[in-house]
């Protein structure tokens, strides 16, 4: 589970994220969708422990990020839109890498077991340098799932796939919310997060305008009746349209 309470950042005078609070039960997937500036980004750094709240309350599976950062984060997996790589590890020297970083002590069979599932097994041997950009987001998301994280942090996850690789991809996420891991999604397609995410979180000028399942979005403000996803966030994230909703 994540939960959010009164998430706020500043950087000198300027808010870049001001009182979110939410939560993720485990087993949901719910999608963090605004336009470019809203907060998105920082709000993942800050669910991840890479950015410090200047005020606000952040617990990743029970344990608060900021009393326990290891013990949080030890919890968590945090893949970034911009996957970070050794150039001198191999696909599965990196796996290994993580294996011993967090102890998982049956890294063995399940290495192999990852690297089908991503359709890295004949790239097993490769470097980074040799991966094309899909290769290389589907190696930093093998990592991140290795050591079975009860949090999932994605930020723009389907990045360089093929039309393959972004079915294969849904797939992985749906498995990991299946299996009881709570997972923050952050897209701009919106069609990926209206198939994949079970509740939506829309935040505009790091502000939350709305939260819940559509139908929920829908019967709070019955003005979006009949509106498609796409039509819904121009009206929620455009200026001077929607006032700050509690999340």
């Amino acid at each position: 589970m994540i939960e959010v309470e009164q998430y706020t950042k500043l950087y000198g005078d300027m808010i870049a994220v001001n009182g979110l609070s939410f939560t993720v039960p485990a087993g949901e997937v719910v999608g963090l969708v605004g336009p470019n500036g809203a907060g998105k980004t920082t709000t993942l750094r800050a669910l991840a422990g890479i950015l410090q709240p200047t005020s606000g309350s952040i617990r990743i599976a029970g344990i608060d990020l900021k009393t326990q950062p290891v013990q949080a984060k030890a919890r968590l997996a945090f893949i970034p839109d911009e996957p970070q790589l050794f150039d001198y590890l191999t696909v599965t020297e990196h796996l290994q890498f993580v294996a011993r970083l967090y102890g998982v002590e049956d890294a063995g069979p399940r290495i192999p077991i990852l690297l089908e599932e991503l359709e890295l097994t004949p790239k097993r041997d490769a470097l980074p340098p040799e991966l094309s950009r899909g290769m290389k987001q589907k190696l930093a998301i093998a990592c991140g799932l290795l050591h079975r994280p009860s949090v999932v942090l994605l930020d723009e996850p389907l990045t360089g796939l093929d039309p393959v690789g972004i079915r294969r991809m849904k797939e992985t996420i749906t498995a990991r919310a299946r299996d009881g891991a709570a997972v923050v999604l952050s897209s701009h397609l919106l069609h990926l997060v209206e198939e994949l995410c079970t509740r939506i979180l829309v935040i505009r000028r790091g502000q939350a305008v709305a939260f819940g399942t559509i139908d929920e979005i829908v019967a709070a403000r019955p003005e979006l009746h009949g509106f498609t996803l796409e039509a819904m966030f121009i009206a929620l994230t455009g200026d001077g349209t929607s006032e700050p909703a509690s999340a």
